[in-house]
This record gives structure tokens, sequence and C-alpha cells, in this order.
């Protein structure tokens, strides 16, 4: 009995890992062992960085609401600290939206939760 080699599922394989390494420098996108390592670590990167993405975009608001505390004369400690304890509940993303696009609703905010 010779043996079954299944060469349709095989080709699929290779030919899946190379679409996806399209796009790549040199052999990195024509020699499938090459592109399989570099797809994988793609990949890898990925999601890690879906991960750090979240990370990131949270210390940009933190940054962008101390910074529009501050000129309201208070820090971003004291003030998430202010609107926990009057139970103002604004995420860190809205409340940074607004700092930015709104400066005059942050001030009203912050005077709100100072008083």
């Amino acid at each position: 009995m010779p043996k079954a080699k299944n060469n349709v599922a095989s080709r699929k394989r290779r030919r899946k890992v190379l679409k996806l390494a399209k796009g790549y420098w040199g052999s990195r996108s024509k020699v499938y062992t090459v592109a399989k390592h570099s797809v994988e670590k793609g990949l890898q990167y990925a999601y890690r960085d879906r991960k750090n993405k979240k990370r990131t975009f949270r210390k940009l608001w933190i940054v962008r609401i101390n910074a529009a505390a501050r000129l309201n004369g208070t820090t971003y400690s004291k003030l998430i600290h202010a609107m926990q304890t009057k139970g103002v509940d604004i995420n860190r993303k809205v409340l940074a939206n607004i700092a930015v696009e709104n400066p005059e609703a942050f001030t009203d905010i912050v005077k709100f939760v100072s008083a």
C-alpha cells in the first residue's frame, strides 16, 4: 500500500502561511520555512501589542487629565480621589476627552468635585 502524503492539505497550509507573509522583505515572503518563522513571530508581537495598546492609551489619558487638572489648581490623584468620594463615575477615557475638547466643562467638573 503506497504512503498517502495528502498534498492538498500541505499545499493549503503553506499557501496560508505565505499569504500571511505577503509584503515581508525578501525570502521572508518567498521561502516557506523562513516565512513561517516570520509569521509566527509577527503573530506573537500582534498578540502582545494588543495588550500593550490598552496600557499605552490609559497612560495617555492619565497624562491629559493630570495636565488639565493642574491648570485647575489640583493634581490627578487628588481629582480622582475627590471624584470617588463624591460618587462621580466618569471613566478616564471620557474625562481625558472632556479635558482636551471642552476645558470649561472639565473646570466645572473639578469645581463640583472640589466643593
